[in-house]
């Protein structure tokens, strides 16, 4: 009877420590802002210009939250817009959005004799639906492919970096005006290379993540132990 209950009580150890080495390797998996390259290698271009790109379909099985980026590699010949309104996104049409739903962040340059390569960082900042198109030539370009959707999903909520930016940080080409700026070379700012920011900003959000893993599954650990416990008893 002795040695039955020294050899539960070992199992029972064995387990809770397995289970907190799980549960820590989860937390430091979600723990970690992402970089998206939008199109990866085709880049951020319409169907007349590269005819196989299909951002829809890139989008599919990526998981994309506050906090992440995307990046728009691309040139001065396209735009990059960002609107929270499904009808402005639907109709292509950047010129009549309002500018509290609907930012530009990088516009387009008819006029230049040869297209200029531009790098776009955009910081995702808000919780649900969000649109990106090229909004140029009277919509054209997101007519003819230069478009998608994507789903923005609370993650571990926006780091510090992003909650209060410096002057460094990514900001639109120009407001909701119709202004033809051109769009500088590059938009990103070299302290916005790694958006995971500060080590306290990665710290903290390992901590959320654990305690948001504990609650998920402590009802069920819980419940095993109790199980375990009645094992052990009898």
């Amino acid at each position: 009877m002795e040695q039955r209950h020294s050899t539960c009580s070992f199992g029972l150890v064995f387990f809770i420590f397995s289970t907190l080495c799980l549960l820590l390797s989860f937390s430091g998996s979600v723990g970690a802002y992402k970089n998206y390259t939008v199109g990866d290698s085709l880049g951020w271009f319409d169907n007349l210009e590269k005819p196989s790109v299909n951002y829809q379909k890139w989008v599919a099985g990526k998981n994309f939250s506050l906090g992440d980026f995307l990046f728009f590699n691309s040139d001065n010949n396209h735009s990059v817009i960002q609107t929270y309104n499904f009808n402005t996104y639907k109709r292509c049409d950047y010129q009549n959005a309002l500018n509290n739903d609907t930012t530009q962040w990088s516009s387009a340059d008819p006029s230049a004799t040869s297209p200029q390569p531009i790098s776009v960082a955009v910081p995702l900042l808000k919780v649900g639906m969000t649109y990106f198109f090229s909004g140029d030539y009277d919509g054209d370009q997101c007519k003819n492919g230069q478009h998608f959707k994507i789903n923005v999903t609370y993650g571990q909520g926006l780091p510090q970096s992003l909650k209060n930016p410096s002057n460094d940080a990514p900001s639109p080409a120009n407001p909701v005006s119709g202004d033809d700026e051109s769009a500088p070379d590059t938009l990103v700012p070299s302290n916005f290379s790694d958006p995971q920011g500060t080590s306290d900003d990665i710290e903290a959000s390992q901590s959320v993540s654990l305690s948001v893993l504990l609650k998920l599954y402590g009802r069920q650990l819980h419940g095993v132990l109790i199980i375990l416990g009645l094992i052990c008893t009898f």
